[in-house]
């Protein structure tokens, strides 16, 4: 028998554990959101922040534009760039976490997730004197052990249904094909406003403010996370 065929005979007889992503959305629909209402109005959501290469300048499209959006802030990142993180909040945009240096969670044990969210907690409130209540799992990765402890803790947890992709260095005409051609009522758009070494987000930032023309030409109004899902920003 092939190393192959072993391996997937193994698979069968010992399937994973853990449900995927989409039975834990289906499981914990009040827990794990991935758009809002049906109505139309969507939510642009940006990732990684702040980062003083991309933050300022989303920021200044969507001040601009009249948008008020929701940025998930890395603690690591907020620890170095304070007044960034300060400017998003004086601006009128929502907070979330995005945990404590962008760990993937569902490799995490309990203890050490809990660790990732609390940290950067206290980093965001020492910064803004708010404690987010919307957590984004970065790769969207998340356990049900984790989802539990979440909602025990009046967390909500926010992926998205409309990806950018932009993290791939897109031009500024494959983002807006891919949040266009995507979106509908209540969608939740991810795309990123901070990156790592040699990350190109300038793509992303040129189609934002046609991205917000086009939309609003066919009736779409703008809100942040806690507005559409009628959840507090943070305690």
């Amino acid at each position: 028998m092939s190393e192959h065929r072993e391996t997937e005979d193994k698979e069968r007889t010992n399937p994973p554990v853990g449900l995927t992503l989409s039975q834990l959305i289906k499981k914990y629909p009040d827990t794990f959101r991935v758009r809002g209402p049906r109505i139309k109005q969507v939510a642009l959501t940006f990732d990684d922040v702040p980062d003083p290469r991309f933050t300022p300048k989303v920021l200044d499209v969507l001040k601009k534009e009249g948008v008020k959006a929701t940025f998930f802030a890395v603690g690591t990142r907020s620890k170095k760039h304070p007044s960034l993180l300060a400017r998003i909040k004086r601006e009128g945009h929502a907070i979330g976490n995005h945990s404590y240096n962008h760990a993937q969670f569902n490799k995490l044990t309990l203890d050490e997730f809990r660790d990732q969210v609390e940290r950067t907690n206290r980093i965001l409130k020492s910064i803004t004197g708010q404690e987010p209540r919307l957590i984004r799992p970065p790769y969207g990765e998340i356990n049900e052990e984790q989802l539990r402890w979440a909602r025990k803790n009046n967390y909500k947890v926010v992926n998205w249904n409309v990806d950018s992709l932009d993290w791939k260095g897109l031009s500024k005409e494959e983002v807006k094909e891919n949040i266009l051609s995507a979106t509908g009522p209540g969608a939740i758009i991810l795309q990123h406003a901070g990156g790592g070494v040699g990350s190109e987000l300038q793509g992303s930032i040129d189609a934002l403010p046609e991205v917000i023309s086009e939309l609003r030409r066919k009736g779409y109004t703008f809100v942040t996370l806690p507005d559409m899902l009628g959840v507090p920003e943070g305690k």
